[in-house]
């Protein structure tokens, strides 16, 4: 398969360890393109990095820090520009969970702040200039179906969301005459990990609808992110939830969506 972008330079992708952020690196290294991968300390970034530089014979470094903390992601942003040339930037860390509000704590909440918002954000301000200077820069933010729709128990999630696609149209139309591209996708449920899969077979029937395997989605992503399509649904399945979200009066979505996850709160 022929390359439509350059090798030379570095895909960053952000909750690269795990989950759809490892899907993305092994996808990326598959392509030979060579990655930037950030996330926790101790979640094994350091093997990842080490088993595709193997496997694939291309660069991948990572790079250890908290991105839910304003002065690390400054500080990681400004270290990746000073060493590495960046055409894409793959903005997946984000959290979740479903929770009564009041219940919430403090941290809890700041957290789904600081990685849905803030880290996304940042990291996107400091690495567009580099990108900028690139012959061709792609721009992924990941979002959710949950941004189509307010749900109860989850408060924030779905908001955070809204937040990241309004985030990525906008900046697509702000730099569209420009070399660098701006894409959003918004998958729906994904079994990551053990934790968000319990969830899911929790919430019934319709959490099922649309299932997909996280290597499915990044290789679906990138493959149309190449092809600059601004608003990536991965499926007939994906599409056909946008529409219904979009359609159905939110007096009828809010409560339906709302009592799937009340369902799973009460057998936790």
């Amino acid at each position: 398969m022929m390359n439509p972008v350059p090798t030379n330079g570095y895909c960053v992708v952000t909750g690269a360890a795990n989950g759809l952020g490892k899907a993305f690196a092994l996808e990326l290294a598959g392509r030979n393109l060579n990655t930037l991968l950030i996330d926790l300390p101790g979640n094994g970034l350091q093997e990842l990095c080490s088993y595709i530089h193997q496997k694939y014979s291309v660069l991948s470094y990572c790079f250890e820090c908290d991105l839910t903390k304003k002065e690390q992601v400054l500080e990681l942003g400004t270290s990746i520009s000073e060493q590495y040339p960046v055409f894409m930037l793959i903005n997946n860390v984000g959290t979740g969970g479903s929770m009564r509000f009041e219940e919430a704590g403090v941290d809890y909440l700041d957290r789904i702040i600081q990685l849905n918002i803030m880290a996304t954000t940042l990291l996107t301000r400091q690495l567009i200039p580099n990108m900028l200077a690139q012959k061709k820069a792609y721009i992924l933010n990941v979002s959710s179906m949950a941004a189509f729709s307010p749900i109860g128990y989850k408060t924030i999630y779905p908001a955070s969301k809204i937040f990241v696609h309004y985030f990525s149209r906008s900046l697509y139309q702000e730099y569209k005459n420009t070399n660098l591209f701006v894409s959003v996708v918004n998958p729906g449920p994904m079994k990551t990990n053990p934790e968000v899969t319990r969830r899911i077979e929790m919430q019934g029937f319709f959490s099922h609808w649309g299932v997909m395997s996280p290597a499915k989605v990044a290789a679906i992503s990138i493959r149309q992110l190449l092809k600059r399509d601004t608003l990536i649904m991965l499926s007939f399945i994906n599409g056909l939830d946008w529409l219904v979200l979009k359609l159905v009066p939110i007096y009828i979505r809010l409560p339906l969506l709302s009592r799937a996850i009340k369902k799973e709160l009460a057998v936790i």
